[in-house]
Formats: structure tokens, C-alpha cells, sequence
């Protein structure tokens, strides 16, 4: 549950990073991912998630 929460907070301070450093950037791409269809959304995230399970798996073994 630690690595959890650890990767949570790693989430949020990349995240924050970028809102910060990029927010002209990080504007465009949120509309980009507005007008982008729900099929190809549900496709990236879905491969995100494997592929972040797959990351995962190596360290870990």
C-alpha cells in the first residue's frame, strides 16, 4: 500500500510540473483530448494501463 501511494504522489507532482511549467500547453492538450473520440481514448488508456502493468511486472519480477 506504500508503493500505492508513493505512485500516486508521483503522479501528482509530474502533473503539477507540467500545469505549471506548460499551462498554454496543457490547455491545448485537454482540448485536444476533448474532440478526440471516446473509441481511441478507451484504446490509449487501456494500453497506457498494460503497458504500466508491464513496467511494473519487470521491476518487481
Amino acid at each position: 500500500m506504500t508503493d500505492f501511494v508513493a505512485a500516486l504522489g508521483l503522479v501528482l507532482v509530474i502533473e503539477g510540473v507540467l500545469f505549471a511549467a506548460l499551462p498554454g500547453a496543457a490547455k491545448r492538450s485537454c482540448a485536444h483530448v476533448l474532440a478526440t473520440p471516446d473509441g481511441l481514448l478507451r484504446g490509449v488508456g487501456l494500453a497506457a494501463a498494460v503497458l504500466g502493468v508491464g513496467v511494473i511486472w519487470l521491476i518487481r519480477g
